[in-house]
């Protein structure tokens, strides 16, 4: 996204991702062999780096904000 988020933005942004985070552990959990595994696995990842940028750039916000 370009330029800075609104707070509101980036905290449904967050809570989605988590929610993602969340189905695809549980999915990974019913799900069997070394593909499917490494499959959500990449995908957790992906989502929790994108997690870890929007945290990020809602603290910054909020120290901006103080």
């Amino acid at each position: 996204m370009n330029g800075m988020s609104s707070l509101s933005d980036l905290e449904d942004r967050i809570a989605i991702l988590r929610d993602n985070i969340r189905q695809l552990v549980e999915q990974a959990a019913g799900a069997a062999g070394v593909s499917n595994e490494e499959r959500a696995a990449d995908r957790i990842a992906g989502q929790t780096a994108e997690l870890d940028k929007l945290v990020a750039e809602r603290d910054a916000l909020l120290k901006k904000r103080k």
